[in-house]
């Protein structure tokens, strides 16, 4: 059974003015883009909300979560940081020199290889990092408890469909 057309939104709106005064364009991909677009930015300022509480930034969750989820010892090599933070290791380094100031994490020698360098979570960065996971998670159930389970399940699917095409 089909769905009913949704109701108009700011980006179904736009699309009208632009069909309006350029019937010449396709603007449909601005239907999907727009929408992603626009829910990226209100995820984002919801999810920073929930970060700051625990004084974090985006990056700095990210890098004591990255180390987190890398199971015991909780460490990783700078560069392994940066790539699976997906960003430059000159960025990486003043997260870093952030978390270390806060006692969050520390930079040593990998054991066994004394040439090979380390970021490890401290057990302040460990707790830190466990108790603003949950806060984390709680706040993404309800930014999608707005969503029926079939609709979340299938957005998923076509979510990690359009990511694994695009190279992501």
């Amino acid at each position: 059974m089909a769905r009913p057309d949704p109701a108009p939104d700011r980006v179904s709106e736009i699309q009208a003015e632009w069909r309006r005064e350029r019937p010449d364009l396709d603007v449909s991909p601005q239907g999907v883009v727009g929408r992603v677009h626009r829910l990226a930015g209100r995820l984002t300022a919801e999810l920073v909300e929930v970060y700051a509480r625990f004084g974090l930034g985006e990056g700095e969750f990210d890098v004591l979560a990255t180390l987190r989820r890398s199971g015991d010892p909780f460490e990783l090599a700078p560069s392994e940081l940066a790539g699976h933070t997906m960003v430059t290791t000159g960025a990486m380094t003043k997260r870093l020199d952030r978390l270390e100031s806060a006692g969050l994490v520390v930079r040593r020698s990998a054991a066994g290889d004394g040439r090979r360098r380390v970021v490890a979570l401290t057990g302040d960065g460990r707790r830190l990092i466990d108790e603003a996971f949950a806060a984390h998670m709680a706040n993404e159930a309800r930014l999608l408890a707005e969503l029926p389970a079939d609709d979340r399940a299938e957005l998923e699917r076509i979510l990690s469909h359009w990511l694994r095409r695009l190279g992501l």
